[in-house]
């Protein structure tokens, strides 16, 4: 399974595994069983609660804890640069893990417009060792290109949503000529829509995949790390499998051209929206 590195060497595995609503003792569960499926990379956020029972799944984990990247994100209402340091601290004990491996900004809220100040708290929190790498989620190329310009420091990740109905090619494509990589939430959409379009069927079928890899393999072949859940560690398995499918370009661009104007799942435009 291929690997996407940042402009800085950071590397992040083809598939990783999203932990959204996985809480308590059924989250550490799944997130157990989704480590020794297999899966190097686990993403959760402080908003989701649930940074405890993602600790707990990896430190049970009959694996390298060396080799897991636990993700979490600092939330809207924590900007101001000692809040955004202090969650930080609060996350990394909460996961009960030495450091957190990589650490988002969850959200710009432009309107509030203190995104600088949380990058520039991230930055300190890499200084002194709670984090590992930095990066971000949802952040429009004005917002990464501010950031930037006031550390020097560029993201590492950029975290958006990303499926079949909202390919997101212009953002792809600025990510990759800067080194960042594209993370993609919600990968296949919600309440299986995309899953049951004729075109996503038809390649599904004529390969002898299920839908869900079909739309995996597609974010594979176009170099973003899409994060699937589940709780099912059969499905676990079978999404993680799908970084081994190589999609012609002919099908990669079929479901692409499967994308819409209005593709947003719920009305979040990071130009606007603002997170709590």
């Amino acid at each position: 399974m291929g690997e996407q590195v940042a402009h800085d060497g950071f590397s992040l595995p083809a598939i990783g595994f999203g932990s959204y609503a996985l809480n308590g003792a059924n989250g550490a569960r799944a997130v157990q069983a989704a480590v020794e499926a297999g899966y190097r990379l686990i993403d959760s956020a402080f908003n989701y609660e649930n940074e405890g029972a993602v600790g707990l799944g990896v430190r049970r984990a009959a694996a390298d804890r060396a080799g897991v990247i636990v993700t979490s994100k600092l939330p809207g209402r924590h900007h101001e640069r000692e809040a955004a340091l202090r969650t930080v601290e609060e996350s990394v004990y909460r996961t009960g893990l030495d450091a957190i491996d990589l650490y988002l900004i969850h959200w710009p809220n432009p309107l509030t417009g203190r995104y600088v100040e949380a990058w520039e708290a991230l930055v300190e929190a890499r200084e002194r060792g709670l984090v590992r790498h930095i990066g971000v989620s949802n952040f429009l190329p004005e917002h990464l290109e501010r950031i930037e310009d006031a550390t020097g420091v560029r993201p590492s990740v950029n975290q958006i949503e990303l499926h079949p109905f909202f390919p997101q090619e212009d953002a792809v494509a600025y990510h990759r000529e800067r080194g960042i990589v594209t993370e993609a939430w919600s990968p296949v959409g919600r309440g299986g829509e995309i899953q049951r379009d004729p075109v996503v069927v038809g390649i599904a079928e004529s390969r002898g995949i299920t839908p869900v890899q079909a739309i995996l393999a597609w974010h594979v072949a176009r170099g973003i790390v899409p994060l699937p859940k589940s709780q099912d560690p059969g499905r676990q398995r079978e999404n993680l499998a799908a970084g081994e499918i190589a999609l012609s370009d002919e099908e990669t661009a079929a479901i692409t051209a499967l994308g819409r104007s209005d593709g947003r799942l719920k009305d979040q435009d990071p130009a606007v929206y603002e997170e709590f």
